[in-house]
């Protein structure tokens, strides 16, 4: 089951030096100039989990195996991108791929990097590309009436519900609000998935600000939250650069560092797990002889489904599952600790899986 979140953002605004960090490599362009990510990049990262240790601890698991996320690097977006001014329509297709949208803006002044529109206004470029991506939706919903339209003349229910949609949120739309802000049933939030709409994904702000900055953040990250907690949305502040030169020094080094500016731990620690919570994700554990492991899954998955994840005979012959909240199943010492004080659940197939929980399921095929 992957899930991945697509970094983008205007041109050098530092996506591609947050990604080289992200991923721990230089496998994209990071030079000093628009477009030098021609191809959408991905890694995969681990999701940083400190409860997964202490599991894997008291289970005697000699092998840790975290989650992961991955991370698409697209090309930055410019002002026209809609109507594919510089390579628009292929970078908006690259965004509608992904789940989830990390709009990384700059905010700090100097260097030698030249901001593509002549002045550092991180509020401004976040509106410029969501107008852009809300553009590129209107585009593609006035092209589907016509289609819808001769459907439900042919007696298509599902071309009339769709289009009833249509017609209620494009007015809303063309007046500015992205699809993400709109009020809607749950029958029509279901419904506006299929639409593909690249306002609707969720968006977490991220905040690239100068080293000195990276603590405490500036005031145009101040304005960038102030903004996100209006439309609620997510922000992280980091500084792609401090993020690069830990991404580079060996681990054993990397705390020191981090302790010498002020930091408690890598903004990219706190860009990941953001990432991993907007696409509203849960992570489970499994915990043996042979190695620790978590899982993700989507909040509300049942126990059979999340059964299926591991493998599909799991799922196919499912029994039950055995439950322990991973705090209790720490301080009971375990599975057996926990069978001892009789506080470990068995749970049927319709069980919803809860964050953090320790599970072995029982299946037989």
């Amino acid at each position: 089951m992957g899930f991945n979140c697509g970094i983008v953002g205007l041109p050098n605004v530092g996506k591609s030096t947050l990604f080289n960090a992200i991923v721990g490599t230089a496998a994209a362009a990071a030079d000093n100039y628009p477009f030098c990510t021609i191809e959408p990049n991905v890694g995969r990262v681990p999701v940083p989990d400190s409860r997964l240790d202490q599991v894997a601890e008291v289970a005697g698991s000699p092998k840790v195996v975290l989650t992961q996320l991955e991370v698409v690097d697209i090309a930055g977006l410019v002002r026209g991108a809609s109507r594919g001014e510089g390579l628009g329509n292929r970078f908006l297709g690259a965004i509608r791929e992904v789940d989830a949208i990390l709009h990384v803006l700059r905010c700090f002044e100097g260097g030698a990097v030249a901001h593509v529109e002549g002045r550092v206004d991180p509020v401004r470029d976040l509106e410029l590309v969501e107008t852009e991506l809300l553009l590129a939706d209107l585009g593609s919903l006035e092209r589907r009436v016509e289609g819808l339209t001769k459907r439900v003349r042919g007696g298509d229910a599902e071309a009339k519900a769709q289009l009833a949609l249509i017609e209620r949120i494009l007015p809303e739309m063309q007046a500015g609000r992205t699809a993400r802000s709109l009020e809607l049933a749950a029958e029509e939030r279901a419904r506006l998935g299929g639409l593909q709409l690249l306002s609707a994904k969720p968006i977490l702000y991220v905040c690239n600000v100068d080293e000195a900055s990276a603590a405490q953040g500036n005031a145009f990250s101040a304005a960038v939250a102030a903004r996100a907690a209006a439309d609620g949305a997510g922000v992280v502040v980091v500084s792609a650069a401090i993020e690069a030169e830990i991404a580079a020094l060996p681990p054993d080094d990397r705390r020191e560092y981090l302790h010498a500016l002020g930091l408690e731990q890598p903004g990219l620690e706190r860009v990941i797990v953001a990432g991993h919570q907007l696409l509203d994700l849960i992570t489970f554990f499994t915990a043996g002889p042979k190695e620790a492991r978590a899982w993700t899954i989507r909040r509300g998955t049942r126990a059979q489904d999340a059964a299926g994840v591991i493998h599909t005979d799991f799922k196919r012959g499912f029994i039950c599952a055995e439950i322990a909240p991973w705090d209790e199943f720490v301080r009971y010492g375990g599975e057996a600790g926990m069978r001892e004080a009789g506080r470990l659940r068995q749970e049927g197939r319709d069980y919803v899986i809860q964050d953090g929980e320790v599970v072995r399921f029982r299946f037989n095929v």
